[in-house]
C-alpha cells in the first residue's frame, strides 16, 4: 500500500511538484530540497527528502531546530508548503527506498535527543516500526506536543496497529487530510522547548 499510493502521489502532482520547485528557487538562494538525517527503524540513520521552507543554514540560527510561528528563517513560499503540509511530499521518496512508511512514528533528528544508543528503554519501542510521513502523534497534536507526549501517542499506535493492522493506518490517514484542509497544529509551543531541556537534565 505505501509503494502503491506514494507512486500514485507522485504521478498525479507532479505537475504541481514542478511549481513548488520553480517557486522555491525563485524565492530565495539555496537548492529545491532539505535533507536532514534522522533516527528510523531500530535507529538507523537515514536522510530525509523535504521541500525547503527556510533560508540556507537555518538549523544553525535563531531557534535551532525549533520552529515557532513568525520565524523569519521560514521563506514566503515555505510558509506556504508548511501551511499545506505540501513541504512533507518528497517524503514519498523515502517511502520508495524502503526508510518510512505512510504512517508510523516520525523520525526525530539525530542529536535532538542525544545519541541513539543512550536512549532509555521507554523511549525505544517507537523505532520499532518505520518511521511515517504522518501517524497518531501527528493528527493528535503534531508540533504542539512535547517529545514524551509524541512517544505516549507513537506506542499507543504501534499497539493499535498491532490490533488492527492496516485499518488503524487508514484512519490516520484520513484523519491527516482533514487536519491538512484545516491547517493545524503547524508550529511548535515555546514552553516545549523548556520542558524538552527539563527531560533531557531528568533522562541523563
Amino acid at each position: 500500500m505505501d509503494v502503491f499510493l506514494s507512486v500514485l502521489a507522485l504521478i498525479v502532482f507532479s505537475p504541481l511538484l514542478i511549481m513548488i520547485a520553480l517557486a522555491i528557487k525563485l524565492d530565495s538562494k539555496g537548492s529545491v530540497f532539505f535533507r536532514q538525517n534522522r533516527l528510523g527503524k531500530d535507529g538507523k540513520v537515514f536522510s530525509v527528502c523535504k521541500f525547503r521552507t527556510m533560508i540556507q543554514n537555518a538549523e544553525h540560527m535563531g531557534d535551532g531546530l525549533f520552529n515557532y510561528e513568525g520565524d523569519f528563517r521560514v521563506t514566503r513560499v515555505g510558509r506556504i508548503l508548511r501551511k499545506t503540509s505540501m513541504d512533507e511530499v518528497p517524503q514519498l521518496l523515502n517511502i520508495l527506498k524502503g526508510e518510512m512508511s505512510i504512517v508510523g512514528p516520525r523520525p526525530p533528528v539525530t542529536y535532538e535527543h542525544g545519541d541513539f544508543k543512550d536512549y532509555p528503554d521507554a523511549w525505544r519501542k517507537r523505532f520499532t516500526m518505520l518511521p511515517g510521513v504522518t501517524g497518531l502523534a501527528q493528527i493528535s497534536g503534531r508540533n504542539e506536543l512535547t517529545w514524551e507526549e509524541k512517544i505516549k501517542y507513537d506506542d499507543e499506535y504501534i499497539d493499535q496497529f498491532k490490533k488492527y493492522g492496516v485499518l488503524i493506518d487508514i484512519k490516520i490517514m484520513y484523519i491527516t487530510t482533514k487536519k491538512i484542509f484545516f491547517m493545524t497544529s503547524i508550529y511548535e509551543k515555546r514552553d516545549n522547548a523548556s520542558k524538552k531541556v527539563e527531560s533531557e537534565v531528568t533522562t541523563e
